[in-house]
């Protein structure tokens, strides 16, 4: 089973095991509003790390439930997202998300060498899963927010955990469009030479788990209609669940732009730490960030 739209997510994370989020900082609206909500469809209990006393006025200003969340009281916007990453290292969480802190606080703490989340080796990256209006399926994409200019090894691990997330949400043999500007491998241009790379890898076996094709525009990743008038014969072409970008602009623009211009919703996390940790803007709506949750829940499991 493959999933056609984002509340289709929550569907799948509420049919199976109950997850126990951490949330850091989650002092506001929207960030309280999605865990109550995530609590009571059954996805997750929650622990939220933060000053009490705003998140009780928050909640009681705003009509959420907060008698179902337990509460840590940590008056300072740090150490609530250190203490946050402590209790996934004790395992009293089995993910993590981010509240209404800076992207860089959470992320340093993540990356704490010594008190963090991170394995030895392990590549820490962004997974966003976003539908399009004019799309027929849901678009797995990555990496848009984190690593600026992947080498070879980081988009291969991209690779994986675009397909791993797929995986997850249904979509057994996906299909992944590595991108570059153009479908020719012109060696003078890197983002061509490494999809080529990363398409040959597939084929032989050193990516598994789907149909690897590259490099492909992006036309071409997702529209049957440009594949048919280019001539491009792929089994990825007009059909892409999966797009790697070649840099956090081209993946970040896109992103933000289908956001901005009629997306039907979307979610997105850090993956390669131990635990999937949620990471939406501040600004984000409570819906985005409750299907942030249930993705995280989903990939937790």
């Amino acid at each position: 089973m493959s999933i056609a739209g984002p509340e289709q997510i929550l569907e799948l994370a509420m049919s199976g095991s109950k997850q126990h989020l951490v949330a850091a900082w989650a002092i506001d609206e929207h960030s309280l509003s999605a865990i109550s909500q995530a609590v009571g469809m059954g996805v997750v209990d929650a622990t939220v790390v933060g000053d009490k006393r705003i998140i009780e006025n928050v909640c009681h200003e705003n009509g959420i439930e907060a008698a179902d969340i337990n509460i840590i009281d940590n008056p300072d916007e740090t150490s609530s997202m250190s203490e946050a990453v402590g209790l996934i290292n004790r395992q009293q969480g089995t993910f993590l998300m981010k509240g209404n802190l800076s992207t860089d606080k959470y992320m340093r703490a993540i990356l704490n060498k010594e008190k963090g989340l991170m394995d030895p080796g392990a590549v820490l990256s962004h997974v966003a899963v976003l539908k399009m209006a004019n799309y027929h399926k849901l678009l797995i994409i990555g990496d848009v927010a984190i690593i600026p200019l992947p080498d070879l090894k980081q988009k291969v691990a991209i690779a994986n955990y675009l397909i791993r997330t797929a995986h997850a949400l249904g979509t057994d043999n996906p299909k992944l469009a590595v991108l570059a500007v153009t479908e020719q491998v012109l060696p003078g241009m890197q983002a061509c030479v490494d999809a080529a790379l990363i398409s040959k890898m597939a084929d032989r076996g050193q990516i598994r788990g789907a149909v690897v094709d590259g490099p492909l525009s992006m036309d071409l990743a997702i529209s049957s209609e440009a594949a048919r008038i280019k001539g491009i014969k792929s089994d990825v072409a007009g059909d892409a669940d999966c797009i790697l970008f070649p840099n956090i602009e081209s993946g970040n623009v896109f992103y933000k732009l289908i956001a901005l211009s009629g997306s039907a919703g979307q979610a997105a996390m850090l993956v390669g730490a131990r635990v999937p940790a949620v990471l939406s803007s501040r600004g984000d709506s409570a819906k985005t960030k409750l299907y942030s949750i249930a993705l995280a829940a989903t990939l937790a499991k």
